[in-house]
């Protein structure tokens, strides 16, 4: 086999010399020569031609030692949070936050932010090579309901924008974080609870690509050795960043609008239940389970888990705080089959147990929680 580089202009003759040698084997009288084979590859360092036996192994780190970290989508509704997380931990220009758009000032003068393009595999590439990146989180997606509405963009940056994602981290022995979702499962899936080997039929790009992240990074991870981590995360509840087109979001909004106007217009069913977290649980299990040795982790992808309620459940809590709270419902047929095809409670049995997970947010502090950040936001409106 031929194992050198070749430029474009050699790329001719090789196949000429293939072509010649193929024809003189098969005019030979007699011959019982199988035809020639010239196998030509591209060598580089990238895993997009790796050999079969390759290996990528994660850097390690002492404990004087601290990652350096790439968050992608670092302008969501998780990006900004875990990045505060992990610069206090890390130190603030151990985490560079990255995303497409424009960033908002605070976030801007708040650590390192850059400019990156999940579908632009060479700016990728130099990012990690240029800070010197050991740990990815990739949070670039389009939501459920969002990538319903454009299938087309949600497939190219969920799917194409990870497959660049995947190639980088193993090209460079990263530790890589992929979130997945209760949208990787679909209505042939148990609900209630969901465990987390099962079926996954989802029926919405989003779980699709989701389930697909998962099933590709735990590919990675046994044939090349990635660090691959995944958690499914529920419905994630958070004061500090506005709905981003997601199907749980309702649980967001609902504090938003019962702030702003005593008002709010559900469109899910009331008795539509759904795993939900409150975000400080969500980014401290992210942390966690970067963090797991690996000899603690029975699997790649886990389900975590903190409530599961209602609509109406949560309007009732609410309800005890602000009674003058009124609650209608209008229900959004696409949203409606979206949630109906996911699980009712997660079993997180397997991550409580390997790195010992453990939720402190329940639904009534959840709820408070939010009124008291919104309350205080709200003092401060007034005071300026």
């Amino acid at each position: 086999m031929l194992r050198a580089g070749l430029t474009g202009t050699s790329m001719p003759v090789i196949r000429t010399l293939s072509k010649v040698a193929k024809q003189a084997l098969l005019s030979t009288p007699g011959c019982s020569c199988q035809p020639l084979t010239v196998a030509v590859r591209n060598i580089s360092f990238s895993p997009r031609q790796v050999t079969s036996d390759a290996s990528f192994h994660s850097v390690s780190f002492s404990e004087t030692d601290h990652p350096k970290v790439l968050i992608t989508g670092g302008l969501g509704q998780l990006g900004v949070g875990l990045a505060k997380l992990l610069r206090k931990r890390f130190g603030k220009n151990n985490v560079i936050l990255s995303d497409i758009r424009k960033p908002p000032s605070n976030v801007f003068h708040s650590g390192p932010f850059i400019y990156s393009d999940i579908l632009d595999y060479k700016n990728l590439r130099e990012i990690v090579v240029n800070n010197r990146i050991t740990w990815l989180v990739h949070y670039s997606a389009l939501l459920s309901a969002v990538g319903e509405a454009n299938v087309a963009l949600a497939r190219s940056v969920n799917i194409n924008g990870l497959h660049n994602i995947l190639d980088i981290a193993a090209e460079h022995g990263l530790r890589l974080f992929v979130p997945s979702t209760i949208g990787a499962f679909g209505p042939t899936s148990p609900r209630n609870p969901t465990p987390d080997l099962c079926v996954q039929r989802p029926r919405t790009i989003y779980g699709v690509s989701k389930v697909h992240a998962e099933l590709m990074g735990e590919y990675y991870h046994h044939r090349y050795g990635l660090d691959f981590r995944c958690l499914r995360y529920p419905g994630i509840i958070s004061a500090d960043s506005m709905p981003g087109g997601g199907t749980t979001d309702y649980a967001v909004q609902i504090f938003h609008d019962a702030i702003k106007s005593g008002k709010f217009e559900c469109n899910l069913r009331p008795d539509t239940r759904l795993p939900m977290m409150y975000i400080d649980d969500c980014l401290r299990a992210t942390l966690e389970v970067m963090e797991a040795p690996v000899d603690t982790l029975s699997m790649r992808t886990y389900n975590i888990n903190a409530m599961s309620f209602t609509p109406e459940e949560l309007a009732q809590e609410l309800q005890k705080q602000m009674p003058e709270l009124e609650v209608t419902y209008d229900v959004d047929h696409v949203r409606q089959a979206i949630a109906d095809s996911w699980p009712m409670n997660f079993d997180d049995s397997n991550a409580r147990k390997d790195w010992g997970w453990k939720h402190d947010y329940d639904l009534p502090e959840l709820v408070q929680t939010m009124l008291n950040f919104f309350g205080a936001e709200t003092l401060m409106a007034r005071a300026n």
